[in-house]
């Protein structure tokens, strides 16, 4: 048990808000996220749902720890030579580590806490906590993606951030418009595991295209200056991410057809 949660872990859901909204301010994205934890576990012991603020910084205080621990390990991947090489990976093992138990830790509260008020409900915040399984478990599936021989747990990475973004992306259909920021948040991030992850590039340009062309055609029902920011800056991810994976394609096919042309000289 960590110091941290022995002098905070019985404070109020009220102060424990404000420690999380302070622990942001401070960058301090590791304590963020045992407040908001803690939080979300009172909340549901006294039969309570967390509010939306609640909700975001919840997402926000995991997402930065994961983010940084991403990065690291991009880092390190950038910075190995032949001389380092053993000592990089003994160190890379261990930020993987770290990383795979932060999502699993998140992903245990998504089931035993959060998902479990929402299954069946068919709203926004179903949507919003399917989206985060299937965030964590893409991240999961980044780590072993490159394995040789993969494990059956490895496997199920893969197959769990396939189920929970489906999952997500079939309620939303019916739960929230298509130019709401947690629809388009959530096809971004599902197409990529489409894309990268899941080796199914087609459905990541078709996901991604209807989604933006959607949005661009509801445009004008956009009521909120906040919504209309958060909605636009994802569109632009998709079209932009559309664009590279269209020329991606685009220059393998053509790749494929020089090599048949080779194979038929040859």
């Amino acid at each position: 048990m960590s110091v941290l949660f022995t002098k905070f872990g019985s404070l109020p859901s009220d102060k424990l808000l404000f420690l999380a909204r302070i622990s942001e301010a401070s960058e301090r994205y590791d304590d963020m996220a045992l407040f908001t934890t803690i939080l979300v576990k009172q909340r549901y012991n006294a039969a309570q749902e967390i509010s939306i603020e609640e909700r975001n910084l919840l997402s926000v205080a995991y997402k930065n720890v994961i983010a940084t621990k991403r990065v690291s390990l991009r880092t390190l991947q950038d910075n190995v030579t032949d001389e380092n090489k053993f000592i990089c990976n003994d160190y890379r093992l261990l930020i993987e580590d770290e990383l795979k138990h932060k999502c699993l830790e998140v992903l245990q509260l998504l089931k035993d806490y959060l998902l479990i008020q929402y299954d069946d409900k068919g709203d926004e915040n179903q949507v919003f906590y399917l989206k985060m399984g299937g965030d964590y478990y893409r991240y999961l599936s980044e780590l072993v993606l490159e394995k040789e021989n993969k494990s059956e747990q490895d496997l199920q990475f893969f197959s769990k951030a396939k189920s929970f973004y489906s999952k997500a992306f079939e309620v939303a259909k019916t739960a929230i418009s298509e130019t709401h920021p947690t629809r388009l948040g959530l096809v971004l991030n599902y197409s990529v595991c489409c894309y990268e992850i899941l080796n199914e590039k087609e459905k990541a340009c078709t996901l991604a295209k209807e989604a933006f062309d959607a949005a661009i055609n509801k445009l004008d029902t956009l009521s909120s200056d906040a919504s209309y920011k958060d909605s636009t800056l994802i569109m632009q991810l998709l079209r932009d991410n559309l664009t590279l994976w269209t020329t991606e394609l685009n220059a393998n096919h053509v790749d494929h057809e020089e090599d048949d042309d080779d194979d038929d000289d040859v």
